[in-house]
């Protein structure tokens, strides 16, 4: 079983999270895969536009616990262990939509942050609970989430660890939209069709901007 599904409509190229029994929780195999397929897009020119959606249960639950729990913190700093594939995704030239269900929560908030515009649907979660394991946001929390919601909203999840809705994330300005989750995927491709109409030089200069 792949822990990549793809496919291609068109200009439009989507990548499911693919790993249920794990509520799609990020380990280096499925950030490389993501990252190797998000670059083969890139170089693509029939692709134009790409989404990165999970499960409805899950956007991303997090990072993998397992796979960090026996690494040393020096071990953890020098492999920069999921950073670079983060790194990778956020160096897409295309545009990229996070179309994001149900938890969105520490690894998973940030990859979808590591996007360019989210979709949220209604069911949607997010948050950095870092702080309950003794740990701190290490994939762009401390960064990125203050860029999109501010300073005080950001500290306040990464200090808390506590999750807000849809609602919550469309009022910070974390979300673009909230839809009804059984629309998630339809509105994510048509958004990402009304992307690729444009010319995608200019799209691409929008972003890099």
């Amino acid at each position: 079983m792949s822990i990549i599904l793809t496919e291609v409509r068109g200009p439009v190229a989507i990548a499911t999270l693919n790993r249920p029994e794990a509520l799609n929780a990020l380990n280096t195999p499925l950030l490389d895969a993501l990252a190797d397929t998000l670059e083969a897009w890139d170089a693509d020119p029939s692709v134009r536009v790409m989404i990165v959606t999970g499960s409805d249960k899950a956007f991303a639950a997090g990072a993998d616990i397992k796979e960090m729990a026996p690494k040393s913190f020096a071990e953890m700093h020098r492999e920069n262990i999921f950073g670079r594939q983060i790194d990778r995704i956020a160096r897409i030239a295309k545009p990229v939509i996070a179309a994001v269900a149900g938890f969105a929560l520490g690894g998973g908030c940030e990859l979808a942050m590591a996007l360019d515009i989210l979709l949220a649907a209604d069911t949607a979660k997010f948050g950095q609970p870092e702080i309950t394991l003794g740990i701190m946001p290490g994939l762009g929390g401390s960064q990125r989430l203050v860029r999109a919601v501010g300073k005080a909203k950001a500290m306040e999840l990464c200090l808390t660890g506590r999750m807000m809705d849809a609602a919550e994330a469309l009022a910070a300005g974390l979300a673009a939209r909230v839809v009804p989750a059984a629309e998630l995927m339809a509105e994510a491709v048509k958004l990402a069709q009304k992307i690729a109409a444009q010319p995608l030089p200019a799209a691409a200069m929008v972003k890099e901007a």
